[in-house]
Order: structure tokens, then C-alpha cells, then sequence
């Protein structure tokens, strides 16, 4: 019996061949030739120019005006902003995320863990000038992020070497690469209660990340992003008291979830 007639628990294998195409489009944007797609994920490419055209009449595929080249559609979007409109945790958040965005004037996003990635489900824009731009649904290395090592933290040692490879991909030259440096920095995550990320996952940019504890180990976090050539120790020092505190609030607003 294949995987596509299995019952049970069973997996379907159109069903993963759908879903696992859409994720390649989703992690690169723009148009791809049916050969460069059929390299990625191998499957025969006549199975893979059927499966591509039906998700084009469905309009979760898009091609470009010769037909030849394929990407993301709009049906993705849709589904994406159902997920956020529809998450008990973002809409519990908000409130929290507009007081922390007026009182340290910075970036202010909402993460969740999905693996070995965070994906961002919330941002508020900094009042300056100069600031980050971080976009919702957006998936970053969780080891480069405040917002991810405020996560990992939550787990044990054991468990993150179950989760992480030994050898962790640079973002920055300041990205932790190795997964036992990785672990022991997050020691001194669980006894401070905030995560810092010191231009690891973009130059020119730090982070402070904390965990929110309505599950166990955590799912979401919430970071500040400050350009590095504005944060003076009292502006840190800020941030760090208000995050904090919007971790109690937050922790509070989904105690019931």
C-alpha cells in the first residue's frame, strides 16, 4: 500500500505534495521555472505540472504572462491573514503591544516558535526615523533572534540539542554558530528572564526578546529592536524594564488560552 492509500494515520501524498510545494514558493519569493522547481522538491515534473496547474485555476499558485513560471498566489495571503485574525494570542496581545511601542518609541514584535524558526504575528512600527522593518509572517533561525532564544530558553539543554544541529548558519558574522555556546548563553536567559540579540540576525540592530508563559514550555515572545546607534544603557535599561513588564501583563491577558 502507498502513502497514498494508507488509512489510519496515514499521510496522503498529493495532500504533502501540495503543502510542501506551497512552503517552497512561500520561503522563495518571486517566479520559478517548473525545471528549477522540480529540482527543489523532486518530484516527476509530469505529476508536478499537473499539481502546478491546478493550484494556478485555484489561485494558490500564480504564473507570469508566459505561463512558464510559477509562484506564490493570493489564496496563501488570505489564509495567512485568517490565521492572525483568527489567533486568540495576537488579539490578547495588542493592547499590551501598542502600550510597549508608545512607551519605548522602538519596534515592537509578537513570535512564535515553528521549530527551529520564529515567525513573526505582530509588529508595531517605531516612531523614528531610523528603525527596522519586519514584516508579518516573516520566519527567521530561532538561535539568531532575541525573540528565539528567549524561547529556547524555556526548554531544557537536552531537549535543545534534540531541536538544534551542532552547527548553527550565520545570519551576521555575530551569530552564534556553535549549539553549546548557544545553550550556554541561554542559562543566563533563564536567570535574567530576557533574551538579547547583539547584531545577530542583522547588522546594526539589537534586540531584546522575553518569553510569555501561558504554556509551558513557551510558544510566543514579544522583542524590542533598537538600532544600535541609538541605544544609549539608559534607553536599554528602559526597554528591558518594559518589556518585562509587558511580559506580566501579557502573561495575565492569556492565562485562560
Amino acid at each position: 500500500m502507498g502513502v497514498a492509500d494508507a488509512g489510519g494515520g496515514g499521510q496522503v501524498k498529493s495532500a504533502v505534495r501540495t503543502v510542501e510545494l506551497l512552503e517552497y514558493f512561500a520561503a522563495r519569493p518571486g517566479m520559478h521555472s517548473l525545471g528549477d522547481v522540480q529540482h527543489a522538491v523532486g518530484y516527476p515534473k509530469s505529476s508536478l505540472y499537473m499539481l502546478l496547474r491546478t493550484l494556478t485555476e485555484l489561485d494558490w499558485v500564480e504564473t507570469d504572462a508566459t505561463g512558464t513560471r510559477y509562484g506564490i498566489g493570493v489564496r496563501a495571503l488570505l489564509v495567512g491573514t485568517a490565521y492572525i485574525d483568527g489567533d486568540e494570542v495576537v488579539a490578547a496581545a495588542r493592547p499590551t503591544l501598542d502600550r510597549l511601542a508608545d512607551d519605548t518609541t522602538e519596534t515592537i514584535h509578537l513570535a512564535r516558535l515553528d521549530g527551529v524558526n520564529i515567525v513573526y504575528l505582530a509588529t508595531r512600527q517605531s516612531q523614528h526615523y531610523l528603525r527596522p522593518f519586519t514584516r508579518v509572517g516573516r520566519r527567521l533561525p530561532a538561535h539568531a533572534t532575541a525573540l528565539g532564544k528567549a524561547l529556547l530558553a524555556t526548554y531544557s539543554d537536552e531537549e535543545i540539542r534534540k531541536l538544534l544541529p551542532e552547527s548553527l548558519a550565520p545570519l551576521t558574522e555575530h551569530t552564534v554558530t556553535d549549539r553549546e555556546r548557544l545553550i550556554e548563553e541561554l542559562h543566563g536567559v533563564r536567570e535574567r528572564g530576557y533574551a538579547l540579540d547583539r547584531e545577530e540576525s542583522t547588522l546594526g540592530l539589537r534586540c531584546l526578546g522575553v518569553a510569555v508563559p501561558y504554556r509551558t514550555p513557551a510558544r510566543d515572545a514579544i522583542s524590542c529592536s533598537v538600532p544600535v546607534a541609538r541605544l544609549t544603557p539608559a534607553h536599554e535599561q528602559g526597554i528591558r524594564d518594559a518589556l518585562l513588564d509587558a511580559r506580566d501583563r501579557l502573561t495575565l491577558a492569556t492565562r485562560h488560552l
